[in-house]
């Protein structure tokens, strides 16, 4: 090999060195950090000021054990479940005004602790209160609604409502007004974040999404 042909092929290799490298430093994404409870349990209680993100627990109660029967109960969720709703509530597919400015305002890291914190959390069980739907609830959650090809929640969420990890969220406890608004968000389309779900809320009747709400409080 003559030198002037060493060196084009030299000057060759060089400039396909630097593409390849610019290529991978835009193509590799970001490794988050191990998401950090201690660092979760911070912001849930204190929240961070300087930048006007008030304390998660201020609507969702100590430790994730909601009071306010409109914001739902996080203790114990299912880690991979509270990150993807962090993420949905900054994209058109799960809009809420509250939920949507705040989560805009973590970051990614910080949606992750804040999962990580929950999901080890004990949750406060909660209770059916209608007597008279119960019964409906109960076979609904259990066996579906054959007729209207409404599958059992059972199928998804476990036998008690605990959920199944990485795929569908634990429901157990969780208040009976929260679960019925967001059926009605699904089958109204305001929430959009689960093809699945719309599609069998949009089967139920309001009674039917009532009693099987109610249940679903009293499963631990």
């Amino acid at each position: 090999m003559n030198r002037l042909t060493f060196s084009l092929l030299k000057s060759l290799l060089l400039a396909s060195l630097a593409v390849c490298g610019s290529a991978s430093a835009a193509d590799v994404p970001r490794i988050a950090s191990k998401a950090d409870p201690a660092k979760g349990a911070t912001l849930y209680d204190s929240g961070d000021a300087a930048r006007g993100l008030p304390a998660c627990m201020s609507c969702h109660g100590a430790a994730g054990n909601s009071t306010m029967v409109a914001n739902p109960k996080l203790a114990n969720q299912i880690e991979a479940y509270t990150y993807k709703q962090l993420v949905d509530f900054t994209t058109p597919q799960r809009q809420q005004p509250v939920m949507t400015t705040y989560s805009k305002m973590l970051t990614d890291d910080e949606k992750r602790h804040l999962a990580a914190y929950l999901a080890v959390q004990k949750a406060k069980p909660g209770a059916a209160k209608n007597k008279d739907t119960v019964e409906l609830g109960r076979r609904i959650y259990r066996g579906g609604i054959a007729e209207k090809g409404v599958a059992a929640c059972a199928s998804c969420h476990g036998a008690n409502a605990g959920g199944i990890p990485a795929q569908y969220p634990r429901l157990s406890g969780q208040h009976q007004d929260y679960t019925y608004a967001q059926l009605e968000a699904f089958k109204t389309g305001n929430r959009k974040n689960s093809a699945q779900m719309t599609t069998l809320a949009q089967r139920m009747s309001p009674e039917e999404m009532k009693a099987v709400s109610d249940y679903i409080a009293g499963l631990q």
